[in-house]
């Protein structure tokens, strides 16, 4: 037999349907037609007689459910498989299979059948027994199918990849079984360990309450999941205990970036898969315009079609679904649901019933005398759209973010020498290294119970030569512990080092045996956690980020299903992010995340599944405590200049601003003399510190809370702890404490206006004056210095930023969509590849150092780059959310060798804006600078774009409170499918500016550079022209009492 030349013909007639006994033909039609299984008869006429089935016909059976046999996806395979000639479909009516003996059965020589709830599975069986007919889906291996410990038994035998894990059983005949200990952050099943995050599943699989349980670093508590109920899938709980009753199955967490893929084998030679939102992240299901839930195809790689192949060949399972992993470079198992069909898609059930329709003919065709063979044609060639014209496909988006706005960091130290501290420093192997970090909420718990006792035995008034800690210091130990009433895990931290000999003596009237007697250093750290605020910061980024992409335009294309969202649930979108391992890091990646990929709910299902901890080889993080010998030279040689009590002289402006930049100058023009400007910041601070003490006396502020939980007491002590240490006893001042002052002031500006304290503002000016000195400076004075700094802390980051270029057009095994059905999108088997680093501050300073000083380009040669790196000289401070972002594009028209095949943009961003309007915004030139005439424009401060219109060098004042833009920064001239495009903006004008001015593929500059070598592949990658823009307007961020507009 031939199949039908398409799809709405056949050789014989109108596809035939019939329900119930064969007595009956016609009647079984009405009720077919009664039941609204539809064929498609009224497509086309035919005057055949269709009453009855043809002769020696093959009868395939139907037996299930009616709401699976009446279902959508089984009404168009069954109409495209009664297209083959010698085929007749009939439907076993469902009050038969719930009511009828077997025997009663309508007859038939080949039979689909398969487990729902309700369905009588042993009935089915005892049918084939009696009735002998070709299974499609073997019955007996059912039963296995419902037990998820059989499943993974069975995935097992077959050496198909599964996570690793330990079934718990609940059953008095098998106490061998049933060895569960709970700890803090684990599991230990019948001694097999699970650290959080695990996955703990009913043994019964269809029990869909599967919870996933999230370490208390990320936060705590676990995800529920559930079948699907409305838009809902999963839920987050605050509950971080195990269930007490029933049998499980524990396994380790599978980090997938927050994707499943679903895939549906028709033999063990095809296989279909799609992704999907995973239900663990956020718990809203995505649904179309039907209601159904948004799936992408995706192409399977070689070893996961032969997966495939071994699931349906080990579960005997023709039409089969199962669930895959791909997490960590593998995919795994991690579910079998036997026979599935795919939801929505018209080439599925076509290549479905074809397979089914062969798979019957070839099996029972010989034994009806039928003469057919299995008909051979060319495999589907995938025809993918090409780019034409001058188009260039975004190929890579790499973006390094700081944090988002955090809580002042703080700091306490105190000399420990109580037995109690000893032996929980010895407890958690402290002598190993001599040194301790505990941030654990156990741990610190220990800590807070210490603290406790010591303050209740110095309390009962006990002469006790053994407490020889301060007992403020024991107090303050104990309110930061108890601070929130919880441990979240991520917003403090103790950590004790070993003095053999003591602390060193600070007095000769301490007494000499001090020093010999061992003590441990304890240093409290709390503070600089993520404010609500700052999660706002970093979500809306996040959305605001979609529209770096092709798509992305559009109210933040907020819509689900187009632009990044879809590029991202097709696989194509190849997304990481990477955070150091400070809280306040990671809570902004996951908030980033959330409004990136359009997630809801809390934080930390997002934080476990999207982003990856970066504390490898230093690449996000770096020792504060350990500073090059570069920079404590610079540091010693600021605290030496800003120690003059006089105003600054020529000389000083050459020695701090050697760079000539333009932010330290006007800063320096604002400080004028520094020791009479730190006389000033004491005199507020001791004012400030006053004003809260008689605040304090007052009833009614008693129990008055301050934002982010903190009390005035709490405000009180940070404020006094800086007065302390900011004017030593000698009369001169700490400069290294002026950026904490400044953080300081600046939160209670912006996030405690209310409580009305006076000349904070002025406090903040004169701080934000000196930290604008301080914080730039420390990271390098001069070129070299620079250079030297950030090549300490950046360079694993600038060579991962280099490899992640190279991998974009080398990496051939990244996932990919699948073209046969991405009608309509642009370059389906390519990809872009997305990496976002978060850090902190100082990564930021060193990174954009290496762009100035690393000798890119020649700043007298280029014009564009000059007035891009003055921009970064008038940028002041490096605010919450700065951003540097990198932009590869390839243009596949050109010649690979081509200097013009690939394009670099690199886009820059100093964050949030401060709390008081600035009277000397930098000056901007534009997100896209066309012209030369740009110089002559009269531009207001700032430069941000005005994109409603479309003159791309007019500008918006930065100064003017505004939200994030809307419309993509982009500026496009031209649409292919729905790929736009980045060109060239050019002017046939006099005098004309070239946007990307060229450049050699190695300049002199760059060979001549120290650092330049570890960015040259940067250009020589690119062969391409390097462009610095002052800030896209998607990434300008306002703030204003607390929240993120």
């Amino acid at each position: 037999m031939s199949e039908p030349a398409s799809p709405g013909e056949s050789q014989r007639g109108a596809p035939r349907f019939f329900v119930g006994c064969e007595d009956d033909e016609s009647e079984g039609l009405e009720d077919y037609d009664s039941c609204s299984m539809r064929t498609d008869m009224e497509l086309y006429e035919d005057d055949e007689d269709t009453d009855s089935p043809p002769e020696r016909q093959i009868v395939v059976g139907i037996c299930s459910m009616m709401k699976k046999s009446k279902s959508k996806p089984m009404t168009q395979i069954l109409e495209r498989l009664c297209r083959f000639e010698y085929i007749t479909v009939v439907i076993f009516p469902e009050d038969v299979i719930l009511n009828e003996p077997v025997d009663k059965w309508p007859l038939c020589d080949c039979l689909v059948s398969f487990h729902s709830k309700g369905f009588p599975l042993d009935k089915a069986v005892s049918y084939a027994n009696l009735r002998n007919p070709l299974l499609i889906n073997d019955l007996n291996t059912q039963y296995h199918i419902q037990d998820r410990r059989e499943v993974y038994r069975i995935l097992q035998q077959e050496g198909i990849d599964l996570p690793r894990y330990a079934v718990l059983n609940r059953d008095p005949d098998k106490p061998d079984e049933c060895n569960l200990v709970e700890g803090e952050d684990h599991v230990e099943v019948n001694g097999e360990v699970f650290p959080k995050p695990f996955v703990e599943k009913p043994v019964c699989a269809e029990d869909h309450n599967v919870y996933i349980y999230y370490p208390t670093s990320a936060g705590g508590g676990s995800q529920r999941l559930f079948r699907k109920i409305g838009s809902r899938s999963s839920v987050y709980s605050p509950e971080s205990n195990v269930r007490k009753t029933g049998s499980y199955i524990y396994e380790e967490f599978m980090p997938t970036d927050g994707t499943d893929v679903k895939v549906y084998t028709v033999g063990p030679d095809y296989a279909h898969a799609e992704a999907r939102k995973s239900p663990a992240l956020d718990g809203k299901v995505e649904r179309d315009s039907e209601g159904k839930e948004i799936r992408y195809p995706v192409m399977l790689t070689a070893m996961e079609k032969l997966v495939a192949r071994k699931v349906c060949l080990a579960f005997k399972q023709t039409v089969c679904g199962f669930d895959l992993l791909r997490a960590n470079g593998h995919s795994y198992v991690c579910d079998v649901n036997g026979f599935s069909f795919v939801k929505n898609s018209m080439k599925y059930y076509d290549d479905c019933a074809k397979i089914l329709g062969n798979i019957v003919m070839r099996e029972l065709a010989p034994q009806f005398h039928i003469p057919w063979s299995i008909p051979t044609e060319a495999e589907d060639i995938p025809i993918v759209p090409t780019t034409s014209g001058t188009m260039m496909e975004l190929r890579c988006v790499i973006a390094i973010i700081r944090h988002g706005d955090r809580t002042p960091k703080q700091k306490m130290k105190m000399e420990v020498r109580n037995p109690m501290f000893f032996e929980l420093f010895d407890k958690y192997g402290g002598y190993k290294t001599g040194k301790l970090k505990l941030k654990k909420p156990k741990q610190l718990q220990e800590v807070l119970d210490i603290a406790r006792q010591l303050l209740l035995e110095l309390g009962d008034g006990r002469e006790d030569c053994e407490i020889e800690e301060k007992k403020s210091k024991l107090e303050q130990l104990k309110t930061v512990l108890e601070m929130y009433g919880h441990f979240s895990g991520i917003n403090r931290k103790v950590q004790i080092t070993y003095l053999p000999h003591g602390q060193p003596k600070t007095s000769s009237e301490e007494e000499d045996t001090r020093k010999e007697c061992p003590s441990l250093l304890l240093v409290l750290k709390w503070g600089g956690e993520l404010t609500p605020a700052g999660r706002v910061q970093a979500e809306e980024l996040g959305r605001a980020f979609r529209c770096m992409y092709p798509g992305g335009q559009g109210d933040y294309a907020g819509f689900p299903g187009c632009g990044l969202l879809r590029l991202h649930s097709t696989y194509r979108h190849d997304l990481k992010i990477y955070a150091s391992d400070e809280g306040r890091v990671q809570m902004t990646a996951a908030a980033f995340a959330k409004g990136l990929l359009a997630l809801e709910g809390e934080l930390t299902p997002i934080l476990v599944q999207m982003v990856k901890s970066a504390n490898m080889n230093g690449l996000l993080d770096n020792d504060s405590d350990s500073l090059s010998g570069c920079q404590h030279r610079v540091k010693a040689r600021l605290h030496e200049i800003m120690q003059k009590d006089q105003e600054f002289t020529e000389e000083d402006y050459d020695r701090l601003a050697p760079t000539g930049a333009s932010s330290v100058v006007n800063s320096m023009r604002i400080v004028e003399n520094p020791v009479m400007t730190c006389d000033q910041v004491y005199t507020l601070i001791q004012s400030l510190t006053s004003q809260i003490r008689k605040r304090l006396e007052d009833p009614k502020s008693a129990d008055l809370q301050l934002y982010h939980s903190e009390t005035l007491e709490l405000m009180l002590q940070r404020w006094s702890k800086l007065e302390r240490d900011f004017r030593m006893k000698s009369g001169r001042y700490d400069i290294s404490k002026i950026p904490d002052i400044y953080d300081c002031v600046k939160y209670d500006v912006q996030h405690n206006a209310t409580l009305g304290l006076e000349d904070t503002l002025e406090l903040f000016r004169l701080s934000r004056a000196l930290a604008d000195i301080i914080i730039p400076q420390e990271y390098g004075i001069n070129k070299v210095e620079k250079l030297d700094i950030a090549y300490a802390y950046c360079l694993p980051l600038v060579k991962k930023i280099q490899l992640d270029l190279q991998r974009t057009h080398e990496d051939e095994s990244v996932n990919k969509l699948h073209p046969l059905y991405s009608r309509g999108v642009m370059s389906p088997g390519r990809h872009v590849r997305t990496r976002l680093y978060f850090t902190s501050e100082s990564h930021v300073h060193s990174l954009l150092s290496t762009f100035r000083y690393g000798g890119l380009l020649d700043e007298e040669k280029d014009q564009q780059w000059k007035r891009a790196m003055d921009y970064l000289g008038a940028v002041s401070e490096l605010n919450y959310m700065t951003q540097i972002v990198i932009m590869l594009y390839e243009d596949n028209n050109k010649d690979p060798s081509s200097e013009e095949r690939f394009h670099v943009e690199l886009h820059f961003s100093p964050g949030v804006k401060g709390c008081e309007e600035e009277e000397k915004a930098p000056m901007g030139f534009g997100f896209r600078p066309a012209s030369a005439e740009n110089d002559q424009k009269q531009t207001d401060p700032g430069s941000l774009e005005d994109l409603s219109r479309d003159e791309p060098d007019r500008a918006l004042p930065l100064s003017e409170p505004m939200g994030i833009h809307r419309r993509s920064p982009l500026i496009r001239n031209r649409k292919t499918g729905s790929m736009e495009v980045l060109s060239e903006t050019s002017s046939s004008k006099a005098g004309s500016y070239r946007l990307f001015p060229s450049c050699s593929r190695q300049s002199p500059e760059m060979k001549q550079s120290g650092l330049g070598g570890c960015l040259l592949p940067l250009c020589s990658l690119t062969r391409s022209d390097l462009g610095l823009v002052s800030p896209p307007p998607i990434l300008a961020l306002t703030v204003s009492g607390g929240n993120a507009k």
